[in-house]
Order: structure tokens, then sequence, then C-alpha cells
């Protein structure tokens, strides 16, 4: 990691001697269905992956590879969060979100000593040292790692719910607003995992 810039971070705390350093990120704040899913990665500091940045600068392809060399690796530490369209609405997109994160962190098998999160705000409730970085899935390892965790298994997920309601076309926009699903809404109305607080949802028949 020393000397790689995507690792800036974690290697300045590694100096601070943080040897524990969990990157956390979420996947599917936007869309109007399904879960928000969050990942928190620990990595060990000679880790190297190539292609290894923000998961939405990836290939589908190269997301699966980077996923399955993460999960495959006995040294890489991840836990995952997932909070479910019912709980979005009860608690709100960002409570739910910072719930995902909390999640994830309590999934990890060794305690982190300071946490690296994706975005302005720093999670609440957690009594552990972070840090939060604005577009931080394209600056730290770490927080890359956990996006490609939270990106690829939502995206299974979703796959997984498009066999159970084949008629919305999960498969194609994981259940983001695009005009397709804007359509099937208009259809067929709401299924169980639609985020009925979300605007284009509410009112809707299910």
């Amino acid at each position: 990691m020393d000397g790689d810039p995507l690792f800036k971070y974690e290697s300045e705390l590694f100096k601070q001697g943080h040897a524990l350093v969990a990157g956390v990120d979420e996947a599917g704040r936007g869309p109007l269905a399904g879960p928000v899913v969050a990942g928190a990665v620990i990595l060990p500091a000679d880790f190297f992956c190539e292609g290894l940045n923000d998961s939405k600068k990836l290939t589908a392809a190269l997301r699966d590879k980077i996923f399955t060399r993460l999960v495959d690796d006995d040294r890489v530490d991840y836990g995952v969060g997932i909070v479910g369209s019912g709980q979005i609405d009860q608690l709100n997109i960002l409570g739910a979100t910072f719930e995902a994160m909390r999640n994830a962190l309590s999934q990890l098998k060794q305690n982190p000593e300071y946490v690296l999160v994706d975005g302005k705000m720093q999670i609440p409730d957690v009594e552990i040292r972070q840090r939060a970085i604005v577009g931080g899935d394209g600056l730290s390892g770490s927080i890359a790692a956990a996006s490609i965790i939270a990106k690829v298994t939502r995206d299974r997920m979703m796959q997984d719910f498009h066999r159970q309601y084949p008629e919305y076309g999960f498969d194609r926009h994981k259940g983001y607003g695009t005009r397709q699903h804007m359509a099937m809404l208009e259809t067929h109305g709401t299924c169980p995992i639609h985020r009925k607080s979300f605007a284009p949802c509410r009112g809707k028949r299910s």
C-alpha cells in the first residue's frame, strides 16, 4: 500500500499506529426499489489488487472479478449490512444507510481502530474514530473495496428479485428510476420491494 495513491489515507493511519483500518461504503441509496447495502472492509497492509477502484467506474465483469478476489482472500476481513425497503420507509434513506453501515461494521471479525467512510458525514452511534471522505470510493482503497462488496451484493439481490417480479425489469435497472421502471410502475403499481415513501412510488396501487 505504501506509495500507492489509492491507499494514501490508509498509509497515513498505519504510520500513526492504527493497524486495523476499515473502509465503509454503500450501494442503493437512490433506487425506488430494493435494499440499501453497505460494505465494510479491512485490507491487509500489503494488499494489492489490479483494477481496484470506485465500483461505479468498473465494468460489471471487473467488479465481479475483484469481488471474488476480496471474498476469497482469507486475509481480507469484510462485512455486509442490508436494510430492506420496509425499514427504509420507516427510518428514511439516510437513517437506513447509516443502519446498514453499522450492521456491516458489526459483521467484521476484527474490531477496526479507525473507519474511513465515503461521503460528507460520519456514521452516528459508532464509537470508533472516523473520517468522512467525499468521493472516498475513488480516493481510498479500503472504501473502494467496500463499494465493490456493497454494489455486487446488491446487484445480485436485484437479480434474485427480478426472478420474483419479472415484470419490472429489475435485472436491467436494479431498481433505479429509469424510464422503463417508471412505465412499469404506472402499469403494475408497486411490488413488495418498492420504497413506498419515495415520491414516484407514493400513492401507487400495490
